[in-house]
C-alpha cells in the first residue's frame, strides 16, 4: 500500500515556510502569515525580510543616465551605505553590483566605438610631396 504523508502533498508544501538551512534542506514550519512566505522565527531573519521599496530612489535620485563612470561610481557608494547601514541584503547588493561593473565595462566598449567612427568621419589628409626640379652642378636645389 502507497501512502503519501501530511508534508509531502503540493498544496501542504506551499504553505510551509521557504527558509531553508546550510544544508538544503527547507524550515518544516507554516508560513506565519499570507503575504509572508516564513514562519514566526525565519520572518525575522534579516535576509528574510522585505526590502523597502525607497531603496529605488536612495541608490538612484540625480543620478540620470549610467554613461560616464562618475554615476556609477556614485551609485556604489550609496550602494555601500546602504550594505553597512544593514538595509539592503547582500545577495541583492552582490547582484547590482555586479551590473554595475558590467556597464562599466559597456563604458569602454562605448568610447571605442565613438572613436572609431570618428576617425571614418574626418576628412583624408593628402600629402602631396612632389620631386624637386633638376639642378646643375653647384647650383643649390631650389626646393628645401
Amino acid at each position: 500500500m502507497n501512502t503519501k504523508s501530511a508534508n509531502s502533498s503540493p498544496a501542504n508544501d506551499s504553505s510551509r515556510c521557504q527558509h531553508r538551512f546550510a544544508n538544503g534542506q527547507r524550515c518544516r514550519l507554516l508560513a506565519s502569515g499570507s503575504e509572508t512566505h516564513y514562519c514566526h522565527r525565519h520572518a525575522k531573519l534579516p535576509e528574510n525580510q522585505r526590502e523597502p521599496a525607497d531603496l529605488a530612489a536612495t541608490l538612484t535620485t540625480g543620478l540620470g543616465e549610467f554613461t560616464s563612470a562618475a554615476p556609477i561610481n556614485d551609485f556604489l557608494s550609496r550602494l555601500l551605505l546602504l550594505l553597512a547601514q544593514n538595509r539592503i541584503s547582500p545577495r541583492r547588493a552582490a547582484v547590482l553590483a555586479y551590473i554595475t561593473n558590467q556597464l562599466l565595462r559597456t563604458l569602454s566598449a562605448m568610447e571605442q566605438e565613438a572613436a572609431a567612427n570618428d576617425r571614418k568621419n574626418t576628412p583624408v589628409k593628402v600629402i602631396w610631396d612632389l620631386p624637386c626640379p633638376p639642378h646643375e652642378q653647384g647650383d643649390q636645389p631650389s626646393c628645401p
